[in-house]
């Protein structure tokens, strides 16, 4: 069997314009796919008797809000037959739609409806691209690094109209901050209670 990077470069070589770049890691193939010719990619992989990728493990995405092309869309593709695994990534605008992959993987349907409804990711031609985890009437995306740790609205059951209602969050006191500091080094700062012994000292 060849290995993994005989695999990138026999796959970049089938498919120029598709394959912008390649590395191993944790001994699995990553490749750098255009995303507009990500079908293609994903058809080749699977049929291609020598790589034999016929199981779609996953589709998700990654937030990178800093950077300009925001979002990765990866895809974890498996060969039974080989036993081996690659993993394809696509680094996409927050307004650009990726192909859909559902004619090549059925399986996409779902994986790409998830991606949609954490990240706001759109996938074009998609037969049925809504909210897959969330209520209908859910507002953004929780999956985003911008998204509000406790979102934009709550939901509870009310006795009194016997349904449920949603209203804006409300916190009874604000986010503790975490340092992660080691309790051996000690804070670099005063803790509160600690101020009468940091005056005693002085």
């Amino acid at each position: 069997m060849e290995s993994l990077e005989e695999l990138g470069k026999k796959i970049a070589a089938a498919l120029p314009g598709a394959v912008l770049g390649q590395s191993i890691a944790f001994g699995e193939l990553t490749l750098a796919i255009e995303p507009a010719q990500i079908v293609r990619a994903l058809t080749y992989l699977r049929d291609d008797p020598e790589c034999g990728f016929t199981l779609l493990v996953d589709i998700t995405g990654v937030d990178w809000p800093q950077r300009e092309k925001r979002f990765d869309v990866v895809y974890h593709l498996l060969s039974l037959a080989g036993n081996r695994r690659v993993r394809l990534k696509l680094e996409i605008d927050e307004n650009i739609s990726v192909p859909s992959a559902v004619g090549v993987f059925p399986a996409a349907n779902w994986f790409e409806r998830e991606t949609f409804d954490m990240y706001g990711i759109t996938f074009a031609d998609h037969p049925d691209l809504r909210r897959l985890l969330t209520d209908y009437g859910f507002s953004g995306y929780p999956l985003r690094k911008d998204f509000p740790l406790t979102g934009y609205v709550e939901l509870r059951y009310d006795e009194e109209q016997k349904r449920v209602v949603y209203q804006p969050v409300e916190l009874v006191q604000e986010f503790r901050d975490f340092d992660f500091m080691s309790p051996w080094e000690g804070a670099r700062y005063v803790l509160p209670g600690d101020e009468k012994a940091s005056k005693e000292k002085g």
